[in-house]
């Protein structure tokens, strides 16, 4: 992977074209030992099933797609979740915040960060909220990008593999109430 990252946002019709090579993305990671929802073994029919259900909340408005691209391929993505309990409409999450093994170490995570903050500040929401798992390689990353650290819930998730993970949740303020 030489090219230059970018950054862009998946129309709902690229969302439902798109689900092979964001099944590529997602089972890597699951397969990686990344706890993202799935327990191995990750099929192509339970990732290609997870992003059927993105696409069709693409199409319904409910969130914003964004994938990382190098060499005409996805190799990252993230969501901004838009649709909250109507006592939250400024509020917005980050969901699924992925980027395959081999793009590693190369700004794409930071990079689909700031896009999924910018998106959500265009999409009106003010306050964001994620959580990861403790002491991972993105809990890093959105300290460093400047996500507040909520706290620690032991015992949370599990891993792909099976055994307990402790989650810790962020959030971030990007905009004016």
């Amino acid at each position: 992977m030489s090219e230059a990252v970018t950054i862009r946002t998946l129309s709902p019709k690229e969302s439902v074209e798109q689900i092979g090579a964001l099944s590529r993305v997602l089972i890597d990671c699951v397969e990686g030992g990344a706890s993202v929802s799935f327990m191995l073994p990750m099929t192509q029919d339970k990732a290609d099933t997870f992003w059927r259900g993105v696409a069709d909340g693409v199409a319904a408005g409910e969130r914003i797609l964004l994938v990382a691209e190098s060499d005409g391929e996805i190799v990252g993505t993230v969501q901004v979740v838009l649709k909250q309990p109507e006592n939250q409409p400024h509020r917005g999450d980050i969901s699924k915040m992925l980027v395959h093994r081999d793009a590693r170490k190369r700004g794409v995570g930071a990079a689909l960060m700031l896009a999924a903050e910018e998106a959500a500040r265009k999409a009106g929401k003010s306050v964001l909220v994620l959580d990861t798992v403790t002491g991972s390689d993105g809990e890093r990353l959105y300290a460093r990008l400047g996500w507040e650290r909520v706290g620690v819930i032991p015992n949370f998730a599990l891993w792909p593999q099976g055994g307990f993970c402790p989650t810790t949740y962020f959030h971030k303020q990007i905009g004016p109430l």
